[in-house]
């Protein structure tokens, strides 16, 4: 069993809030819009990170992680990127991806609004944590915190910061 933080769009903001759950996950996954990267080199002094770049992100966040993120944590497999719509308005690119990989969750960011959301047409979990960080119009800072466990994702929670 694998205990996952799934976090978006922390423009370069992290805090003791986000980190007091960092610490409790086996696993932490950034599904872009990272912003510095001493985000995630914080991140990972304490768990591993499985990350994506957004839109904002540099150079330098580009080298260090991909556009798609395709991996497989307790038999299940998981497809990230940042920017990719919502089920029924996938944009081209994330629909022909799934289409193709077949995850059986699908992660995004960007929107800044969190969304939970089996899509029965193309048989994936779409996974959508929100923003965590300040910058935005969000005005809730939200994260999702969830179990793997040989194929089954059990304890799905919505985590809201304060501003």
């Amino acid at each position: 069993m694998k205990k996952i933080l799934l976090l978006s769009d922390t423009h370069s903001y992290i805090d003791e809030q986000i980190l007091k759950f960092v610490k409790q996950a086996d696993e932490v996954w950034h599904a872009g819009d990272i912003g510095n990267l001493e985000v995630t080199d914080t991140i990972k002094k304490y768990k591993p990170l499985r990350a994506v770049y957004g839109n904002i992100d540099d150079k330098n966040a580009r080298i260090e992680f991909p556009l798609n993120n395709l991996f497989e944590v307790e038999n299940i497999k998981v497809l990230m990127t940042h920017i990719a719509g919502y089920p029924t308005k996938y944009s081209k690119r994330a629909t022909d991806l799934i289409k193709e990989h077949k995850p059986k969750i699908f992660i995004c960011g960007h929107s800044h609004i969190l969304k939970v959301q089996f899509y029965e047409k193309l048989n994936v979990l779409h996974l959508n944590p929100g923003a965590c960080g300040k910058y935005g119009f969000h005005t809730v800072r939200t994260m999702l915190r969830f179990e793997l466990d040989k194929g089954d994702i059990k304890n799905m929670e919505v985590i809201e910061l304060n501003q």
